[in-house]
């Protein structure tokens, strides 16, 4: 076996291999998705004006939309391209938050303060 797979056992017994370049390629485009994400929707918190709880919600919001977006598109073939559903919503959660945050601000600052 080559060292570029990795092996899965599911519940039926079957093993499942899982191409390190492949899981290495959706997780880079995974990540994409999310800090794009992240800027627009801080943009957009900004520009509404959201302060305090609500403009961490909305972050919380566009999270799970993100994730329902991502297991969407993949359909019910989501294990063909990814090795848990739990990573794409807890994976990056922070790092995305930080950009959420500066364009955030930035946006606030920009159009709500005189």
């Amino acid at each position: 076996m080559s060292t570029k797979e990795r092996l899965k056992q599911d519940q039926s017994d079957n093993i499942i291999a899982y191409s390190e370049l492949a899981i290495r390629n959706n997780a880079a485009v995974v990540e994409y998705c999310r800090i794009s994400m992240a800027a627009l929707s801080g943009g957009t918190a900004g520009l509404l004006g959201l302060t305090g709880l609500c403009g961490f919600g909305f972050y919380v919001f566009a999270v799970i939309s993100l994730w329902v977006m991502l297991l969407t598109k993949a359909g019910g073939q989501w294990k063909k391209y990814f090795v848990n559903r739990r990573s794409l919503l807890t994976g990056g959660f922070f790092g995305g938050l930080f950009t959420y945050v500066l364009f955030w601000t930035f946006l606030y600052g920009m159009v709500h303060v005189y």
